[in-house]
């Protein structure tokens, strides 16, 4: 019954996770057209730092303590689709803390990336969700 209830917990903790990383890189096209100094860039400072402390970082904290919990205990850390989810949410997490350092470069006026770069950027980390959604349900491996 508790194994139930921490893979929903997880579940939802992996959506709120991913809202939060395809919806960054969007504020972040938007801020990087946005005059530096702006009302409007001032305002998307403040909503970046905002998604990040307060959804996408406890999100993620969430999704892999009790990710890492599920796979021990009812895989047993084994299996190649596992591990391949685990790479696969480990370059995630990589993504997050590149968002990470980019939210500290727009908060210090020192953005150095066009609007494109992020419009591309947004799509990675969709990429890597259908592949690890694929990964958990299909289990091709």
């Amino acid at each position: 019954m508790a194994y139930e209830w921490i893979k929903a917990f997880h579940v939802m903790a992996v959506i709120a996770w991913m809202a939060g990383m395809l919806y960054l890189p969007r504020l972040m096209v938007y801020h990087a057209e946005a005059q530096v100094g702006s009302i409007q860039s001032e305002t998307f400072k403040i909503m970046e730092r905002r998604l990040l402390k307060g959804i996408i970082n406890p999100a993620m904290i969430v999704t892999w303590v009790l990710g890492l919990y599920l796979a021990w205990s009812a895989f047993g850390f084994k299996g190649g689709w596992l591990h391949g989810k685990i790479a696969l949410v480990l370059v995630l997490s990589g993504i997050h803390g590149y968002l990470s350092g980019r939210v500290r470069a727009f908060a210090e006026d020192r953005n150095d990336k066009p609007a494109r770069f992020y419009r591309i950027l947004n799509e990675v980390p969709a990429l890597l969700m259908a592949a690890i959604v694929i990964l958990v349900v299909v289990k091709p491996f």
